[in-house]
């Protein structure tokens, strides 16, 4: 095989329709965009929530409250799930993912202290609540903030 011989797979390419070249072609004259107005013209069209006029929703509804946009959210998981590991065992983050806790951790993991842990296990995440510190270091482990 050879560079020239390659083509795509049938059926997966399109040729585009030629819009206003004549009426033979069946898109002609006015291009499918019917006759003058807004949306006929070069350019035309209205920005992304414009109502004609009437007061967007976007401005009609409260606002409340603040959304940081640089947050980094953390995924959770409670003090019961760390019972998956054995006695003495270091849990980092890796860990946490391989064991189907998390499945994706894109920012870190903030353990919660929901439930019990008998375990002695050192825990290495990026966060820990204080209720679930206090769990991990009953059991006789060590909760270390990575």
């Amino acid at each position: 095989m050879n560079i020239h011989d390659l083509a795509p797979a049938v059926g997966s390419t399109h040729v585009a329709k030629r819009k206003g070249r004549g009426h033979g072609s069946g898109n002609g004259k006015t291009g499918g965009r019917g006759h003058k107005g807004q949306k006929a013209r070069s350019g035309g069209g209205v920005r992304i929530g414009f109502e004609g006029g009437q007061m967007p929703l976007a401005r009609r509804l409260p606002k409340r409250g603040f959304n940081n946009i640089f947050a980094k959210p953390l995924d959770a998981i409670n003090v019961s799930d760390l019972e998956k590991f054995e006695d003495g065992a270091v849990v980092t983050v890796k860990d946490i993912v391989d064991a189907g806790l998390v499945s994706k951790c894109k920012y870190g993991v903030k353990i919660l202290g929901n439930g019990e842990l008998t375990k002695k296990l050192t825990v290495q995440v990026n966060a820990f609540s204080a209720s679930a510190k206090e769990k991990i270091e009953a059991a006789g482990g060590k909760a270390e903030v990575i």
